[in-house]
């Protein structure tokens, strides 16, 4: 039965199973963002250049615990971005003294910063293999890139010509699949019972392609992979709410500056980390199943990645319109704040 008469929610913590937290200045101004609702998150890899090795992780979490805000309690967990020149036994050793959590494909040229990722997918297969021993999750971002693939159908073609391959060839590796965009991804995760899971986006529950292009170019929508039609924004939002555990929250809050945004080959990334517990609220809430958000936002991440949930809890109460700033101030320029373009009316009480 929908529980729509629900005004107060207290759930585990929740944690960001997706986040780009970039470097610099940007860095120290995104941070508090997240570190205000999420007690972890899965750190992505492609800064310039990459986090390519355990070395790597270890300076870029440096300077992200270094960036906290004063009281803050938050985990970074770091991942390292696969290259064609991995090296396996780095990886093995990152993995067992727990310095990275995950490695990140990117198929080269799929989005921001991943000119370095991998295109001959047989060159990383040892990596591959090591992970599977060890019990290592990869986290994919899953299009091709080829120019003459429609960029509406890069997630499918993925799921068929490498994802399917790649699973019969290291039936062991434990794959996240990132920001799902697409019927399609939602059924094969629903069709497959092992080794793998899909992250959900803020965002893509939100908006759908009209979004971006209907009544002029909206730039602060674009974001890869790109929004698709209504039905398969609808199909996140079932696989969402249904509580199956293979689905989770990684947001995927990609903050660029507003000129970087606005210009004609604009960036990629919405940046959606200071509003998405009300966002997410609001989903919820209008599909009648606020009591499955603590799952998704807060049981089912931890659970594949075999990690605990959070001890604490935080609290949603429904009442007035909640306002969040049009854009966060950093030191290189303005990051426009995702608006999902309705009221929220759900409020977070850390």
């Amino acid at each position: 039965m929908p529980d729509r008469k629900i005004t107060s929610l207290t759930i585990r913590r929740p944690d960001d199973w997706h986040l780009h937290l970039r470097d610099g200045a940007m860095l120290r101004a995104v941070l508090p963002e997240t570190t205000r609702h999420f007690a972890r998150a899965i750190v992505m890899p492609n800064l310039v250049p990459p986090v390519v090795t355990a070395n790597d992780a270890v300076k870029y979490r440096t300077r992200i615990l270094a960036a906290l805000p004063e009281g803050a309690t938050f985990t970074p967990l770091m991942t390292l971005y696969l290259t064609e020149e991995t090296d396996p036994e780095d990886v093995r050793t990152a993995h067992q003294a727990g310095i990275a959590t995950a490695v990140k494909l990117y198929p080269a040229g799929a989005t921001t910063n991943s000119a370095s990722g991998v295109r001959d997918f047989e060159k990383v297969r040892p990596v591959l293999e090591v992970m599977a021993e060890i019990g290592m999750p990869l986290c994919v971002h899953g299009e091709v890139t080829d120019s003459d693939i429609d960029i509406f159908d890069r997630e499918p073609v993925f799921i068929d010509k490498v994802l399917k391959p790649l699973r019969k060839k290291v039936p062991d590796l434990r794959i996240v699949m990132e920001h799902v965009t697409t019927q399609d991804a939602v059924d094969y995760v629903r069709d497959t019972h092992k080794n793998l899971a899909a992250t959900i986006t803020t965002h893509h529950l939100i908006i759908n392609r009209n979004h971006i292009l209907a009544g002029g170019i909206k730039p602060h929508y674009y974001c890869l992979p790109v929004a698709k039609r209504e039905a398969h924004r609808v199909a996140l939002v079932q696989a969402a709410i249904s509580g199956d555990p293979r689905f989770f929250l990684g947001t995927d809050s990609a903050p660029h500056t507003d000129p970087a945004k606005l210009q004609t080959c604009g960036c990629a990334g919405i940046f959606t980390a200071p509003n998405t517990m009300s966002c997410l609220a609001e989903v919820f809430d209008a599909a009648g199943q606020l009591k499955k958000l603590e799952a998704f936002t807060s049981l089912n991440g931890p659970k594949f990645y075999r990690l605990p949930p959070n001890e604490d809890t935080i609290t949603l109460q429904k009442g007035d319109p909640v306002s969040y700033p049009a854009h966060i101030d950093t030191e290189d320029g303005p990051v426009t704040v995702f608006d999902p373009g309705f009221d929220l009316h759900w409020h977070v009480q850390s």
